[in-house]
């Protein structure tokens, strides 16, 4: 007799123990769709009036989704084989049925030539898709606005160029004490081109954000750049450091358009000019800073190019009609202003970023 303290397993767990050792966990999927290829392959035998040939099209799709990069090309060989084999035996051997086969064999080679792709990834389709959704989601959780005081409220919109949620433009923000630090960053290309360089820069740039000093950040920033040397290894960046007591501000700029103030005394807006060069192209770059404070009711902007700049439209012009929709769409209401102000303006051909910053 077993002791009290020791618990036998259940029938579910005995079951699952002994098919384990039959068939490892990672293989599992494997086998399921060999069977179910198989039990295919015997029904277009057997009922050749009921199941058609590309029934195999069913396994070689989900195959493709989600095995790994070392199962998939044996089990397409596999099934490829097994047409092969169902395909004499049609009665009659029509035009139709030889074109149904040439097309599912093309198609065979197509998921072959895949699998080789994503063996430089290692994972399957649907996992190695989830992996870098999960990535984007992270570095989008961390560069997200932090809880600040009651009398403050910021915003920051992202709209990328393809409509994808991936972009050369982006926002990191952290707080440290009683500042905010936020930066906001355009990286060489648009679209999805530039989307993989922007997920790695934006998570170093979050991080030299809450670890260095405001001087220091551009500096680090520019460091950062210079060292991966990339193909189209710049980008140009805004950063703010605001101290969230006093409304005093230093503001750093690296080859960025500049930010706009609006003064809530006269209601008119302001731009700050503030010069530097991109990043990623000088090893001795200097930031200088330009510095000023936000009263109750101020309101400043911090944008990338695609807000303000077009192939048919200078910058300058681009910010003055930036500002002129500013004036009408935020007066008197800067809550979900960034996000009116983005839908409102800006080329549809170019990523584009903007931040809001309102003190109540």
């Amino acid at each position: 007799m077993s002791s009290s303290g020791e618990r036998r397993p259940g029938p579910r767990a005995r079951l699952s123990d002994a098919l384990g050792r039959v068939v490892p966990r990672g293989s599992r999927l494997l086998v399921t769709l060999g069977l179910v290829t198989v039990v295919i392959g015997v029904a277009i035998l057997l009922f050749q009036d009921a199941v058609p040939l590309v029934s195999l099209l069913v396994p070689l799709v989900v195959s493709s989704l989600m095995l790994g990069p070392r199962q998939l090309p044996w089990f397409v060989v596999f099934l490829l084989l097994v047409l092969a084999l169902v395909v004499p035996a049609q009665d009659p051997l029509t035009l139709r049925i030889i074109v149904t086969v040439v097309i599912m064999y093309g198609l065979g080679f197509l998921v072959l030539l895949s699998s080789f792709r994503r063996s430089r990834l290692g994972v399957a389709g649907l996992q190695g898709e989830q992996m870098f959704v999960d990535l984007r989601d992270r570095i989008l959780r961390q560069g997200g606005i932090p809880a600040l005081p009651p009398d403050w409220y910021v915003a920051a919109e992202l709209r990328s160029a393809g409509g994808t949620p991936f972009a050369g433009d982006f926002v990191v923000a952290a707080r440290v004490a009683d500042r905010l630090e936020v930066a906001v960053v355009d990286v060489s290309g648009k679209g999805e081109a530039a989307g993989t360089r922007a997920l790695l820069l934006s998570g170093a740039l979050g991080g030299l954000l809450s670890a260095l000093p405001p001087s220091e950040f551009l500096d680090a920033a520019n460091t950062y750049l210079l060292r991966q040397e990339w193909d189209e290894g710049f980008a140009t960046a805004i950063h703010l450091s605001l101290d969230l007591t006093t409304g005093h501000y230093e503001m750093r700029c690296a080859g960025h358009p500049p930010a706009a103030l609006r003064h809530a005394g006269s209601g008119r807006w302001e731009v700050i000019e503030a010069e530097g060069p991109i990043l990623g192209v000088l090893d001795d770059a200097q930031y200088a800073a330009t510095s000023g404070e936000m009263r109750p009711g101020d309101a400043l902007l911090l944008y990338t190019d695609g807000m303000v700049e077009s192939r048919t439209r200078d910058i300058s012009l681009g910010i003055d009609k930036m500002l002129g929709q500013a004036e009408r769409l935020l007066r008197g209401d800067f809550e979900g202003g960034a996000a009116r102000l983005v839908d409102a303006i800006g080329s549809r051909n170019d990523d584009r970023a903007l931040l809001l910053v309102h003190r109540r």
